[in-house]
């Protein structure tokens, strides 16, 4: 079995909504509207290009991925897969979709939440204490 774990650090934003219904946004961009309903986590450190090149290849191995978000004592956690035709380019964002739909930002397919599933705590949290850090931990899992 093959374990590839990276951390990125970002924070929450007053216009958080978390409603989107099928995928989830982690970005390095400060600015956020309320019509960015499936964005999480804002000021990222890292964006699907910055990904180490294990991780990276790991997710393109089609490997299992799971991204654990935590602010303070709260915690969520989203499940999918990778695939070999993620490109993983995008110097910006990260992004997380139920569907199979792949882009540059894309990471993950097949999760098992989208930003609306995440737990409605952490969300407030992220929205009402946006200065406090934010850490997602993306860990890609191949092998028995």
């Amino acid at each position: 079995m093959k374990i590839v774990k990276e951390v990125i650090k970002g924070h929450g934003h007053p216009n958080i909504r978390a409603l989107h219904e099928t995928t989830f946004e982690i970005t390095r961009e400060e600015r956020l509207t309320p019509r960015g309903d499936c964005i999480i986590v804002v000021g990222a450190d890292k964006g699907a290009l910055n990904l180490s090149n294990n991780l990276k290849e790991l997710i393109r191995s089609g490997a299992k991925v799971k991204v654990i978000i935590e602010v303070d004592d709260l915690r969520d956690e989203i499940v999918g897969i990778g695939n070999p035709k993620l490109t993983l380019t995008d110097p910006i964002s990260l992004v997380g979709r139920k569907s199979d739909f792949i882009c540059p930002r894309t990471f993950m397919i097949r999760a098992n939440k989208a930003a609306k599933d995440l737990d409605r705590k952490l969300i407030m949290k992220l929205r009402r204490e946006f200065w406090k850090e934010v850490t997602v931990k993306i860990v890609a899992e191949l092998g028995a």
